[in-house]
């Protein structure tokens, strides 16, 4: 295929295709998909190629310029995102593919494909959303369902106890009926949850850049949507954003199941308190209550799976089986680790502690 059929080519596609010297400063090639995805002419990157970053959103430059410069440095990098912002304010979610051609000159250019994944993006945001409000839902519906039929099976002991003394078949049958239904209820919230809670979390793991802040707010809404009947005060310190390289799916589903087992051993009217921070090169969450703690016999083995650290919350709500182990698995193939501290009838705290950008060292999701 000759030159002039692949600029045929690369003036048809939808993908941006660039060719910049890194050693000059000048712009090379520009596809014509250039103009449609950053609504700009290429006359005038050519003209400026340094004026390019400025179209990079501002809370994205640095993380770019990071990239960028481990490529230069001879280092590959992988396909990494980032928002840009057109003359008319929008934003647009680009997918960079570059890549390094080492000239005889000595000189140094960088090529390589961008792609608008906007409606992808939307899509994939849209998706997750609606499953951290499922995965909220169903802690809410495990702690307002299970607590209940917990009590129904309790009461369902002291109807028997005392309904001996009327020697009354049919009403013994009742009560054992009303017993045994309650028990299957629970079992049957537990098993749900619990599958859930293991389907999610065995499936490959995919990191991305994105703002935790905003994920973890997005998580609190949805308990404080349901606080009158929770009963919790719920709170969030932590900086406006905060980009970190996660799966997005996995960590929340850690996040969420903190918040769930502080919910189920917290009295009501007491507090949740959520905080994250940023370090050098981690960030730092941490899960707080003011409930009853965890028993300092329990301690060493709360993250053993099938640990007999598990227990049910304060109102019978069921526990979720390996979701301890399963955690902390979780925060290692991030290349985290978490650990808690607690004190009986003082509350308890957990904390989360990974890295911000994905290192390559952690391990992965399927070994």
């Amino acid at each position: 295929m000759t030159p002039q059929y692949l600029h045929q080519v690369a003036g048809q596609t939808g993908q941006v295709i660039f060719e910049y010297n890194a050693t000059t400063g000048t712009m090379g090639y520009l596809n014509p998909a250039f103009e449609r995805v950053w609504q700009r002419t290429r006359a005038e990157v050519i003209r400026d190629p340094a004026g390019l970053a400025e179209t990079v959103h501002p809370e994205d430059r640095n993380f770019v310029c990071d990239n960028i410069r481990t490529l230069l440095g001879g280092k590959p990098v992988n396909d990494f995102q980032f928002r840009i912002l057109r003359p008319d304010g929008s934003e647009r979610w680009i997918c960079l593919t570059p890549f390094v051609l080492a000239q005889p000159s000595g000189e140094l250019i960088i090529s390589g494909f961008a792609k608008d994944i906007s409606g992808h993006k939307e899509y994939s945001d849209v998706l997750k959303k609606h499953t951290a409000k499922k995965n909220a839902v169903l802690e809410i519906l495990s702690h307002d369902l299970a607590g209940p039929l917990a009590t129904i099976q309790g009461l369902s002991g002291v109807l028997t106890r005392h309904a001996r003394s009327y020697e009354n078949p049919e009403l013994n049958e009742v009560i054992e009926l009303i017993r045994n239904t309650s028990q299957r209820g629970i079992s049957l919230i537990r098993e749900f949850v619990n599958q859930e809670f293991m389907e999610s979390a065995s499936v490959k793991l995919v990191k991305k850049r994105i703002d935790l802040i905003r994920k973890v707010a997005e998580v609190i809404r949805q308990y404080q949507s349901a606080e009158d009947g929770i009963a919790k005060t719920f709170t969030l310190s932590a900086p406006e954003t905060l980009f970190a390289d996660i799966d997005e799916v996995k960590f929340m589903q850690v996040i969420n199941n903190l918040i769930s087992n502080a919910i189920k051993f917290t009295h009501d009217n007491g507090v949740i308190e959520v905080c994250i921070e940023e370090k050098t090169d981690s960030l730092m969450v941490t899960v707080a209550d003011n409930g009853i703690g965890i028993p300092e016999k329990l301690h060493a083995g709360l993250f053993d799976k099938f640990t007999p650290a598990r227990r049910p919350g304060i109102k019978g709500e069921p526990s979720v089986g390996l979701g301890m182990s399963v955690i902390k698995m979780i925060v290692e193939w991030h290349g985290g680790r978490i650990w808690f501290q607690s004190r009986e009838n003082q509350g308890t705290t957990f904390f989360i502690e990974v890295p911000k950008r994905d290192t390559g060292e952690q391990r992965s999701a399927d070994e």
